[in-house]
């Protein structure tokens, strides 16, 4: 009788080795497939999460600085639901491709420009736009638009920079989007990692009635 001992080696060639290699075998097959499993279900995840869920975009004009500048990349949330005053929201303009601008108007208020002090309002009440780019006026052109429901009235923040509701003003729709068109909210800069932050709805949209 043979004893195994902790410091003798084990006698090979038995059936004993041979299940003991064969199962061996069946283990690294298996892994291998558990590896291959989880890397596509998590290709599958990301594609999911981008398709439906979180966009990235980049920015490729100056239409909305200094909020925004050329090249920076921003995260859009594609579920952040009916787009509110004061969001930054990308959506398809009106040559098909991806527009960003900010909201200024919703379905069923009215806006208004220009007063005594070059503001903007919305349904009466004056917008102090502190992101407006540096020595910007909210616009060159008077206007006074009440926005049909289901659609959005848009600006950039670089007025004098920006094609926006302002340059449709006579369409049947005068100049706003329709809701459907938007893919979501740009809630982030996260490229370049200098200019990260969150971008946040501005204090003056919380007045507005």
């Amino acid at each position: 009788m043979t004893v195994i001992g902790e410091n003798q080696p084990r006698p090979s060639g038995g059936e004993g080795d041979a299940g003991t290699n064969e199962q061996g075998g069946r283990l690294r097959r298996s892994g291998w497939r558990e590896s291959i499993l989880l890397t596509l279900s998590g290709v599958l995840a990301a594609v999911l999460l981008h398709q439906f869920v979180i966009g990235s975009f980049w920015i490729p004009s100056g239409s909305m600085e200094n909020t925004l500048i050329v090249h920076d990349r921003v995260v859009v949330n594609k579920l952040s639901g009916s787009p509110d005053r004061g969001e930054v929201v990308v959506f398809k303009g009106w040559d098909g491709t991806d527009w960003i601008k900010r909201v200024i108007a919703v379905g069923g208020d009215t806006v208004e420009c220009c007063d005594s002090r070059h503001h903007l309002s919305v349904n009466g009440t004056p917008i102090d736009e502190t992101y407006l780019y540096p020595g910007n006026y909210a616009s060159g052109d008077d206007f006074k638009v009440t926005v049909p429901k289901g659609r959005l009235w848009v600006m950039g923040d670089h007025r004098v920079a920006s094609r926006d509701s302002r340059a449709r003003i006579q369409d049947r729709f005068h100049g706003t989007i329709s809701e459907d068109d938007v893919v979501g909210r740009a809630f982030a800069i996260y490229w370049p990692f200098s200019r990260a932050r969150v971008l946040s709805v501005p204090e003056a949209f919380t007045r507005v009635r």
